[in-house]
């Protein structure tokens, strides 16, 4: 199960985009798409229907959940993530530094 969900802060901490900050597009099995990062070209042919223009578009590729952290804004660093169930039993995220809540911007 994932622990990084769609709009979370996070940051690279393996590959060619490390260090570098982003907000996450995506999710699948395994992987990622942060906004603006790990861009690639993809040469893309024209099409009537959509409307689409053919051209070089520049877009985001996935990365792998392992090569990212969600990033703590009280703590300015990389952080893991673990559940924490309230008496209510409602379950919440938690960073594992400091035990604060996990806030979704959307």
């Amino acid at each position: 199960m994932a622990k990084i969900k769609k709009g979370d802060q996070v940051i690279v901490i393996a590959g060619k985009e490390k260090g570098k900050q982003g907000t996450v597009l995506s999710v699948s099995e395994d992987r990622v798409k942060v906004e603006g990062l790990n861009l690639v070209k993809k040469h893309q042919k024209p099409n009537r229907v959509t409307g689409a223009e053919g051209g070089i578009v520049t877009q985001e590729a996935s990365l792998h959940i392992s090569n990212v952290a969600i990033f703590n804004a009280t703590t300015q660093k990389a952080d893991r993530v673990g559940y924490q169930v309230d008496e209510n039993g409602t379950k919440t995220r938690v960073y594992k530094s400091n035990g604060e809540s996990v806030a979704v911007a959307k």
